[in-house]
């Protein structure tokens, strides 16, 4: 017998032990709670930190990574050889694209841990770590009702070299009334441009209001805003 029928032999063996020890009912329940977990991460992620302009949308792949995942770690559980050949088969795997965002290795960490213990058959400790995500998510980031605590953010405003000595007064008194709080961060002037870096916090007006107020205040160039929390701005 030549070495690739040992090989087949090999696998066929180990194969029949897993379909031995695997009730099917079980692991189509596993896969059940993996891809309800994927979805649930799915929704955090679009909730909280979607960014279809700069981010790599990758809230897409995560039905396929619990699929993945959970099947991966079953057959882990199961047989040792058949382990090693899938995690042997998985170091062909490059990945060329970056992540974009940071938030987005979170919520791959909590996909691939949510599989794991669908994978291990331990339920609730999806449920509770989704809990204990969502608390975070929470606190870190607001919902609506909290969403007050968490509208700090940056004002880059451009305008003329002649306007911005004589209305910095005026700008500074509009953009203090439409914040609950503001501080000059930076000021530079280059080829006839001023442009002031205020901090704020607590904005109290959308984007569009804030941009026609200082219309009628100054005759400014542009306009940046940067909250830190995205979705921010009404």
């Amino acid at each position: 017998m030549n070495d690739s029928s040992k090989i087949i032999d090999v696998i066929e063996t180990n194969l029949d032990k897993v379909r031995e020890q695997l009730d099917p009912g079980l692991f189509i329940s596993a896969l059940l709670a993996a891809l309800i977990a994927a979805f649930a991460a799915q929704l955090l992620y679009r909730f909280f930190y979607e960014r279809r302009g700069t981010g790599s949308q990758v809230h897409r792949s995560f039905p396929l990574l619990a699929v993945a995942i959970t099947t991966l770690f079953v057959g882990v559980q199961l047989s040792i050889p058949l382990s090693l050949g899938l995690l042997g088969s998985l170091s062909i795997i490059r990945f060329r694209t970056p992540i974009k965002e940071p938030e987005e290795v979170g919520f791959i960490m909590l996909v691939i841990a949510a599989s794991i213990s669908a994978a291990t058959f331990n339920f609730a400790f999806i449920a509770y770590m989704y809990a204990a995500a969502v608390v975070g998510l929470l606190v870190m980031r607001g919902s609506a009702a909290l969403r007050w605590l968490r509208r700090d953010g940056l004002a880059i405003i451009s305008l003329p070299k002649a306007e911005a000595i004589a209305k910095f007064a005026a700008v500074q008194d509009f953009l203090c009334a439409q914040t609950r709080t503001l501080s000059l961060e930076s000021a530079s002037t280059h080829d006839g441009t001023t442009t002031w870096q205020f901090i704020f916090s607590g904005l109290k007006c959308d984007a569009a209001e804030l941009e026609s107020g200082l219309d009628k205040v100054a005759a400014v160039k542009s306009l940046n805003l940067f909250l830190d929390r995205p979705g921010g701005i009404k």
